[in-house]
Parts: structure tokens; sequence; C-alpha cells
């Protein structure tokens, strides 16, 4: 079962970069959901959005272009997340799911990429797929 992405840590290293960024539309973000950045504002990430920036750190209802939500935005950050299947690093997988359910699937867009091999029964680490990250793959 899908239940978000939760951060683990940075590759390179440090503390995650919060950014308060204002809501693009009138909808709930759930806290671990991917967002997605346009025009400077943020959204729920679908899968083959090319401006993802990271995940909500609360859950709220949003109105559009009016209210704020804090979010990582780091593009070296590592989210965990259940997923029921053994993954590979370097494995490429795709953003599925409504808010509060976001998990991944069968890749053919790249949104996410493993970092580390893991079982069907341990948590998946993942990182933005560099070429979709908000920031062109790098770190803030």
């Amino acid at each position: 079962m899908a239940t978000g992405f939760v951060f683990r840590f940075r590759e390179g290293g440090g503390a995650p970069t919060i950014r308060t960024i204002t809501a693009k539309d009138t909808e709930t973000l759930t806290k671990g959901d991917l967002l997605n950045l346009e025009t400077g504002e943020v959204d729920l990430a679908a899968t083959a959005d090319t401006r993802i920036i990271g995940i909500a750190l609360e859950t709220k209802a949003h109105t559009d272009s009016t209210t704020t939500t804090d979010v990582i935005v780091d593009a070296d950050a590592v989210y965990g997340l259940v997923d029921a299947n053994a993954r590979l690093i370097g494995a490429t997988l795709d953003i599925t799911g409504a808010t509060g359910a976001q998990g991944v699937t069968t890749s053919s867009n790249k949104d996410v990429v493993v970092v580390a091999n893991s079982s069907a029964s341990e948590e998946t680490l993942v990182r933005i797929y560099p070429t979709r990250h908000a920031l062109g793959g790098t770190a803030s």
C-alpha cells in the first residue's frame, strides 16, 4: 500500500533544505507527497512532470495562489517509501497515486531512481531523477 515518501538523507550529507512555496491549485497536499514546481508554485507531482521539486512536509488544504506549504527542495534528497517489490540500484520508476497515497510503479517516464537495492519486504529508497528535478539536478 502506497503511503507517500519520507525524507531519509541527502546523498551529499547535511540537513534538508526547506523552502516555503505557494500552492498553485486549490487542493489538499499531504505530508509525503512529491510536488511539482509550475510557474513558481507547487502542485501534486504526477508521472512525466518535468519540474519535480521534493516532498511536502505538512498536510494542508490549499487555496489557489494564496496558501503556502513547506517543501524539501534538495536534488540529492533520498526518500523512503513502502513498495512491495524488490528493487535494484539504478532502476528508474514512475510516480503513481493521488495525494496521501503516492507510490512508485514500473518506469516509462523515469520520475525517480532507486539508490539502494531492496527486497520486497524492505523500504525502497529513491531520489528524483536528475533531469526531472526542478533545480536541474543540482543540490540546493
